[in-house]
């Protein structure tokens, strides 16, 4: 006959058994295991900010070589085509091949993936600078003209802030497709999230984790470039009456 102190140590130790047991299931049948994640989730830390800043560090970059050949070509249009070609062949060129093809070159590491990065930028911000400053009213220029406004200044105080719509629309696309591609950094010895989701990409729980901080990175980048394009181009809300 067993004491009551007795009785519930032995509740206690089956119940422990008992959820070690479907714990241990929960990971050998690949499913979605919370215990697992809210244990090992500082696993993640370290790559989502790798992850991070590979993709500011990379859209920062492109978006300034980019937006300083949109605004030379935009003043000497034959410019308009070698500069698509270039960057054109380079957005083809398949995302791993890139990394490889650099590694001979730069070594594993940032730079490899940065080099990578930055050059699928270049085409996507390069056309749609292009776009919203082709796409200003040639009424606005005659206005601007008319104020006695030089060339320098009709660029820099009415076609750029007027453009200023589609270049945060390539940005926000530039943003959200250099996240997706730097799940891939890794092949450069970059790290980011997806290094953590190729080391176990049969385990469901952690293919979750990883892709929905990835995801999540991209959906907060996103919302902060349109916060910003809604404060900087004010004329563009639709005002309620």
């Amino acid at each position: 006959m067993l004491s009551p102190i007795e009785r519930w140590s032995s509740e206690v130790s089956c119940v422990t058994i008992e959820i070690c047991d479907r714990s241990d299931s929960c990971e050998a049948s690949n499913g979605f295991c919370p215990d697992w994640i809210a244990d090992n989730f500082d696993r993640y830390v370290d790559p989502f900010f790798q992850h991070l800043y590979l993709t500011v560090l990379a859209v920062a970059i492109g978006f300034a070589i980019s937006f300083g050949l949109a605004i030379v070509a935009y003043r000497r249009r034959w410019l308009i085509n070698p500069v698509t070609q270039v960057t054109g062949i380079l957005y083809t060129i398949p995302s791993v091949a890139a990394f490889f093809l650099l590694l001979p070159i730069t070594g594993r590491g940032n730079e490899t993936a940065l080099i990578a990065l930055v050059s699928y930028v270049l085409l996507i911000i390069f056309r749609n600078v292009l776009a919203g400053l082709d796409n200003v009213p040639a009424e606005t220029r005659d206005a601007g003209r008319g104020m006695g406004l030089t060339d320098r200044q009709l660029l820099w105080r009415v076609e750029l802030p007027l453009a200023l719509p589609e270049i945060m629309a390539g940005l926000r696309i530039a943003v959200t497709t250099t996240v997706g591609l730097a799940t891939l950094a890794f092949f450069a010895g970059a790290g980011g999230l997806g290094e953590q989701i190729f080391a176990d990409i049969a385990f469901k729980s952690n293919v979750l984790v990883a892709g929905g901080l990835a995801v999540l990175l991209a959906a907060l980048l996103d919302g902060l470039i349109l916060l910003a394009q809604r404060a900087v181009t004010p004329w563009t809300r639709v005002v309620a009456r």
